[in-house]
């Protein structure tokens, strides 16, 4: 079976898509990304995720010609297609061609979507927490892309793959005075005296799906949540760790640089808040519950 993508204003099979040389996201990373999880068909959140893309494309000037509801329905048509239920899918839109238009005409976006099986993370990950490092490099609220997920992503793959040379499955970016942030490819969540924290969107982090839904979950079950600045020290003293991110959906974090963290292993608040996400997401993607 052939494998099929999106391409603009419909499917074309992968062998044959073809995007410009002169494409204003190939050469300068002009543009933005979302990653996505389909369950049993279904994408999960998936308007909040066209609402982030949206919102970003305005913010940076990217035009995007296609619809909202037109992207969502080929992106249900790129699943079926290609035969997928548990999917990982990439919706990419860039600013275009960089070639001069007649009569200075806006270029037009160029939009792709890809599906792929779903290849989860490892299950002893779940099981037995993760370890993660300290990233050398240092997060930009400054920088006009920060809070958007651009294309403009070398930085955090770099630090991902050293954090991986070290036998560790993430690697968590501090600000330039010493707040935490966010992981390369990823939100965090504390846990401290029963309170959920999460760095503040004022550290230029990545305002994720999967946060959000986990901050919706935890408010529902009475949790005290705090949106702050914390340090190095708050990060080491946390009786919990958890990462999140659309992928990963919750992941608990029970190491870092080899010091443990809490009791080093999943502790009862990720476990409880991970159980309410697969809850959520069995209740929006099962066709039966619809």
């Amino acid at each position: 079976m052939d494998e099929y993508v999106f391409l603009n204003h419909g499917l074309v099979p992968a062998a044959e898509a073809r995007i410009s040389i002169f494409d204003a996201g190939l050469l300068h990373g002009v543009g933005l990304f979302e990653t996505m999880r389909s369950y049993q068909g279904q994408i999960f959140r998936l308007e909040d995720h066209l609402d982030r893309l949206y919102h970003s494309a305005e913010v940076l000037g990217i035009l995007i010609t296609q619809r909202r509801a037109e992207l969502a329905e080929w992106l249900e048509v790129l699943l079926e297609t290609n035969d997928l239920k548990d999917a990982r899918l990439r919706l990419t839109a860039t600013r275009g061609s960089l070639k001069q238009l007649p009569d200075d005409e806006p270029p037009e976006s160029m939009v792709f979507a890809t599906a792929t099986a779903m290849q989860p993370y490892p299950a002893e990950y779940y099981r037995r927490g993760m370890t993660v490092t300290l990233c050398p490099y240092r997060q930009n609220p400054f920088d006009p892309t920060s809070g958007h997920k651009s294309l403009n992503y070398f930085s955090r793959l770099v630090g991902l793959q050293q954090a991986q040379q070290q036998q560790a499955g993430e690697a968590l970016w501090f600000t330039a005075d010493g707040k935490l942030a966010e992981g390369c490819i990823s939100n965090v969540f504390m846990v401290k005296q029963q309170r959920l924290l999460t760095p503040t969107v004022e550290t230029g982090i990545l305002p994720g799906i999967t946060r959000k839904v986990v901050m919706e979950l935890a408010t529902a079950e009475g949790m005290k949540i705090e949106e702050g600045l914390f340090s190095m020290n708050d990060l080491l003293a946390a009786s919990e760790v958890f990462l999140t991110n659309s992928i990963m959906e919750l992941m608990p974090v029970c190491r870092i640089d080899r010091q443990a963290i809490g009791k080093d292993k999943p502790g009862p608040i990720y476990k409880k808040l991970h159980e309410l996400y697969q809850q959520a997401v069995q209740a929006e993607c099962d066709p039966a519950s619809r």
